[in-house]
């Protein structure tokens, strides 16, 4: 499953209505085009192909007032906010040893009731331990990854990945039920977009064709 639909939604959303740049400019605040495949074709292929899907709806503004063409700014619909949750949630209980899904879902945890949250991450440690518990049929980790050569690291790593993730799953749902953060309905959430006039101090400044609509 790939993060580009999550991220993308996920940014839409926060602004209420945003235009492409806008979308880019906040994914590379994130850090998204070093642990996703959110680059800028990728970023506003991904706007047009859920426009034309009923997830955005695409409203054509006039120019700028430093002039140029029209630009489309994109308002998530109700349909795309339906998408956004789904592939939040399932983002979260899922464990398939991707960043860019994990890393994705982690930033827009907040979206969700603080319940739900915990709910969902309890669900992800319960897949992580039946996971580990599939590998251990193939492998005995007391007995070294040698056993199996070189390819006993493999199964080695996945078993501490699994222990890592985890260990801090755990501890995340630790920190939310000690009253960490502020999810929905809480009260005013955190800021993590850029104003359109403020500068983005990560911006890879790699001109885009779709950055002029």
């Amino acid at each position: 499953m790939s993060a580009i639909r999550l991220l993308v939604l996920g940014a839409v959303r926060m602004h209420g209505r945003a235009h492409g740049y806008q979308v880019r400019n906040d994914l590379e605040y994130w850090g998204a085009h070093e642990w996703s495949n959110a680059k800028p074709g990728s970023i506003y292929h991904a706007l047009k192909q859920m426009a034309k899907q009923g997830l955005l709806y695409a409203h054509e503004i006039a120019p700028s007032t430093a002039g140029g063409p029209p630009r489309t700014e994109y308002e998530v619909t109700g349909e795309g906010t339906d998408e956004y949750f789904r592939l939040l949630r399932e983002a979260l209980v899922t464990y398939d040893q991707r960043g860019d899904m994990k890393t994705a879902a982690v930033g827009f945890l907040v979206d969700l009731p603080r319940a739900e949250a915990v709910e969902l991450l309890r669900e992800r440690v319960r897949r992580i331990e039946e996971w580990r518990t599939a590998v251990l049929k193939h492998y005995v980790p007391e007995d070294g990854p040698e056993q199996l050569g070189h390819i006993g690291e493999i199964m080695n790593m996945w078993v501490h990945t699994a222990d890592s993730e985890g260990e801090w799953t755990r501890g995340l749902i630790a920190r939310i039920e000690g009253g960490a953060y502020t999810f929905a309905d809480e009260g005013e959430p955190f800021v993590g977009i850029l104003a359109e006039d403020q500068e983005n101090p990560y911006a890879t400044g790699e001109p885009h064709p779709g950055d002029r609509h």
